[in-house]
């Protein structure tokens, strides 16, 4: 698979409207306020090479599930404050996507301005991809540059509509995840392994499949491994899993032995009669399992095997938490193995919410690792070979 993106450096950007979109989802607590600015962050390098060339910037981003509606939760202004903040410049946060006041603002921007749009899923034109939304947002700029990977795999009007109207190309961080996911696909340093965890198969069953081809093994933790164990005819108890998904589990192993691929389940888990913080817990072998319990993290000895496969492993790609690692009860085996793959020698790739969540709350430092991916849908699709409709748009074809 090969991708040849339209890149910044082909483009003369002086005076230039420049439509950016960014991924700005960022998370929030009760009040509305920022808890952690990642997202943030890793948009400062596209926009400064914006402003190095003297474009000006009119930032498009969405923030939570407003479901076409305005909400004030969702509004951007406090976003818009963090990335001033971060920029080190005055970043002029507007109160709508189009009309004359957004029209008016625009025209009169100086080079080296920062404009950021208000919500475009505010609009239910925009999950619609509406062609006359696009259209009009595309009115607004010169050129699009998308710097949003972990909306690619969405086709919405700001994120591959706009394309049809204007250049298209991608941002720095949107090059960096198709070079480096890319790099995984087709050459990766073996032996390369997965970890896969989390709640659901459904959401992973596609890259499970894909890395039967690439990988030499892959760790199964969280309560994606309990619904393998089932598969197994292990007892799991009162554990999350998805019956229904048991013959997709059967199947998935079944390929892997023919294809000679190594698959770890647990060997022992980390069980308890409820799910709290002051829980009692117990270690035990998966074959001793009872049926009022629930299984919960990952047991001593599966850590330590597959801590085992990590230390030999020259590529290693994470995607999804190996218990409720959210509780200080069942924590032990994401950060453990957090621990092993920020100590490992080898390629790291991690990806998804809840494992870079677990990074944050273990105080590991993210430049442990090779590259943290913005996109955790985005990043499955894309190791998964599926078409993403925001990096099609961007391709020299």
């Amino acid at each position: 698979m090969s991708f040849k993106l339209r890149t910044l450096k082909s483009v003369d950007l002086k005076n230039k409207r420049v439509l950016l979109r960014l991924d700005l989802n960022v998370p929030q607590d009760e009040n509305g306020m920022i808890t952690e600015r990642t997202r943030i962050l890793e948009t400062l390098p596209t926009l400064r090479y914006l402003l190095e060339q003297g474009a000006k910037i009119i930032v498009l981003s969405h923030l939570g599930r407003p479901d076409g509606k305005k909400v004030e939760k969702y509004k951007l202004d406090k976003v818009a404050e963090a990335l001033s903040e971060e920029l080190g410049q005055p970043v002029r946060k507007l109160d709508d996507c189009l009309g004359e006041v957004v029209t008016t603002a625009i025209t009169q921007m100086n080079l080296g301005e920062v404009i950021m749009l208000e919500n475009t899923r505010f609009y239910p034109e925009e999950e619609a991809n509406d062609d006359n939304f696009s259209k009009q947002l595309a009115a607004l700029g010169d050129l699009f540059v998308s710097d949003a990977f972990g909306t690619v795999h969405r086709a919405h009007a700001s994120t591959a509509g706009i394309a049809k109207y204007l250049p298209a190309y991608a941002g720095l961080l949107l090059e960096k995840e198709v070079t480096i996911l890319s790099g995984l696909l087709e050459n990766p340093a073996k032996p390369m392994t997965l970890i896969a965890g989390g709640a659901k198969i459904d959401t992973k069953i596609g890259i499970l499949s894909k890395f039967l081809d690439l990988a030499d093994t892959i760790l199964i933790g969280g309560a994606l491994a309990n619904t393998f164990l089932a598969a197994e005819d292990k007892e799991i108890g009162f554990s999350l899993s998805e019956n229904d998904k048991i013959p997709v589990a059967k199947k998935l192993l079944k390929d892997a032995k023919e294809k000679g691929v190594q698959i770890l389940l647990p060997v022992d888990v980390c069980v308890a009669k409820e799910i709290s913080e002051h829980a009692e817990t117990q270690i035990v072998s998966v074959n001793e399992v009872q049926k009022d319990m629930k299984i919960l993290d990952l047991g001593t000895q599966t850590i330590e095997n597959f801590i085992g496969v990590l230390k030999n492993s020259k590529t290693i790609v994470w995607n999804g938490p190996m218990g409720l690692h959210e509780m200080v009860a069942f924590e032990t085996g994401t950060r453990r193995i957090a621990e092993a793959v920020a100590e490992s020698s080898a390629a790291t790739i991690l990806g998804g919410g809840d494992t870079i969540d677990a990074i944050h709350k273990f105080h590991i430092s993210p430049g442990k690792f090779t590259h943290i991916s913005t996109g955790g849908g985005a990043m499955l699709e894309f190791l998964q070979g599926n078409s993403l409709p925001g990096v099609e748009v961007l391709l020299d074809k």
